[in-house]
């Protein structure tokens, strides 16, 4: 006698069928309500997503109106926690990161939150996670929405332990192991160039180019400048793909690794002239550049 096959999912008037569809409903009310650019509006907006998503460690005063405390904006900060303030030799100066343990729907909110409090909050407070409020301030309330960011770049993380301060062996050890697994990065430096990234991630070096446009325009403008084979930083760099990311497409290329990093500045400029060109046109795809783009569509993966 056969086994009779047992239906393992659960009836429609359990209460686990119940638990099944809040979770669902919940997350389909989530994914509504995240904000697909939430930097949108800044002129920092491309950094600010730079270092949201891939670089190590750097920091930037954070441009904000009517705050009577500095407060800079970080890649990351110890424990990943939102915020903290740190007493400074002659003042305190508030701290926010950018890779954080928990985030909302909405990181130009928690990014307002986060400031807000920085802004505010005792020497030697810190924030796990942002609280963002319905009626919150928006972020050209808080930031001047036409600064870009003075970014310092480190090859480390030792600035997470203030000068002249020995930190408790077990903060030491962090840092030391943050260190160890750190890759080499460098923003490049050159007329008309924003946002254009510089990583050394071992065997190949890679320029990740956060570009402002609409995704669609910046994708046509990609396939008219391969097309005419213009999509290259030059000798030893190949075109790798792109990714989107919080409302922006990146372009990335593979590099030389034995170039230092402003070698390739000059390429990216001229890249960054052919591009414009291209995004001035105001005519249909040729089937070779419709070929390029559905080409170039294939290279290209969703981060969120």
């Amino acid at each position: 006698m056969g086994k009779s096959k047992r239906n393992s999912g659960p009836k429609p008037d359990s209460n686990r069928a119940a638990k099944l569809a809040e979770r669902r409903a919940a997350q389909e009310s989530a994914a509504a309500t995240v904000v697909s650019r939430p930097f949108e509006g800044l002129a920092a907006e491309c950094d600010l997503v730079a270092m949201r998503e891939f670089v190590p460690s750097a920091t930037a005063p954070l441009p904000m109106t009517g705050a009577d405390r500095a407060v800079v904006v970080a890649t990351v900060l110890p424990g990943a926690v939102a915020a903290l303030v740190r007493d400074e030799t002659d003042s305190a100066t508030g701290f926010v990161g950018m890779q954080v343990q928990a985030h909302s729907a909405d990181l130009g909110a928690d990014l307002v939150a986060a400031a807000s409090w920085a802004a505010t909050a005792t020497p030697g407070e810190s924030l796990t996670a942002a609280t963002v409020g319905a009626d919150g301030p928006r972020l050209a309330d808080v930031i001047d929405a036409g600064a870009a960011l003075d970014i310092t770049v480190y090859q480390d993380f030792n600035w997470w332990i203030p000068e002249g301060v020995t930190p408790a062996p077990e903060v030491a050890a962090t840092v030391e192991r943050a260190n160890e697994v750190i890759m080499p990065s460098a923003r490049l430096d050159a007329d008309g160039v924003v946002a254009a990234w510089w990583v050394d991630a071992g065997e190949k070096a890679h320029l990740r180019w956060v570009r402002p446009e609409d995704e669609d325009q910046l994708m046509l403008a990609l396939a008219r400048v391969h097309a005419s084979g213009g999509l290259h930083l030059g000798e030893g760099s190949r075109y790798a793909g792109s990714f989107r990311t919080h409302g922006l497409l990146v372009p990335v290329f593979d590099l030389d690794r034995e170039k230092h990093a402003q070698e390739w500045a000059s390429a990216t400029a001229e890249l960054g002239d052919r591009l414009a060109q291209a995004l001035a046109v105001d005519a249909p795809l040729t089937s070779e550049e419709r070929r390029s783009r559905d080409g170039l569509r294939g290279r290209q993966i969703t981060l969120r």
